[in-house]
């Protein structure tokens, strides 16, 4: 397969994407912002603070910005000041938050920043970078997303080869008639719970590169990429 990816040039992802991402976002800002509030105080009184979680994500082009995140665990710590295991600082609250993705919302203020795009592939750790295929890589070549092609074709139940494809399809295809589809399908999904949330207190498997690493077992995402 080709490594050559050329993403997609038109009126709409030159100068239209993000003027509908300020337009919608500033919308959707408007409608959710009492619950956002209450969700602040929520997460203050039964998680602790900082109320909101800033993960380093990799974005457009490969620039390093701060994603937004409700937190989800306490900071329980053990007799000697270490935090305890995540299984016990997620709470039946922090589980509700990732299960209906909640924690996420706070996300809106990073598409109205730029940092992101309502629709765009999934913005992804640091880590991975030297990971990726040269092909792989390019899926950086437009502005991450809220939502993705790959979270409404099955997200974490799909490998990371098959996401990363679609990440590139999208790059390539990128259009307003797109973009629409994904968030129908994506608000569809806001009334179906997250099983990934619901499975070990939300831990995805780590990309070790489209080779694998044979000699050891996937893991979870440790504490300090899963955040709270």
């Amino acid at each position: 397969m080709s490594e050559d990816v050329r993403p997609r040039q038109s009126f709409y992802t030159v100068y239209g994407k993000r003027l509908f991402d300020i337009a919608l976002a500033g919308m959707i800002l408007l409608v959710i912002a009492p619950l956002l509030l209450v969700l602040a105080v929520a997460v203050r009184l039964r998680l602790g603070s900082p109320v909101l979680y800033r993960q380093a994500r990799i974005g457009r082009r490969e620039a390093e910005f701060d994603l937004l995140k409700f937190r989800s665990m306490t900071d329980a710590r053990d007799a000697q000041g270490r935090l305890l295991h995540d299984s016990e600082r997620l709470v039946p609250f922090g589980l509700f938050l990732r299960r209906w993705s909640l924690d996420e919302w706070p996300q809106i203020f990073n598409v109205l920043k730029g940092d992101v795009s309502l629709v765009g592939p999934r913005p992804l750790i640091r880590r991975y970078l030297p990971r990726y295929t040269g092909r792989q890589r390019q899926r950086h070549l437009a502005r991450p997303g809220m939502t993705g092609l790959a979270q409404v074709s099955g997200r974490s139940a799909i490998s990371w080869e098959k996401r990363f494809e679609l990440d590139i399809f999208y790059v390539e295809n990128c259009s307003f008639f797109l973009d629409l589809k994904i968030l129908f399908l994506t608000f569809r999904r806001l009334w179906e719970p997250d099983d990934i949330g619901a499975q070990g207190g939300g831990a995805a498997a780590e990309f070790w590169g489209s080779a694998g690493r044979p000699d050891e077992a996937p893991m979870a995402y440790p504490v300090d990429d899963k955040g709270h």
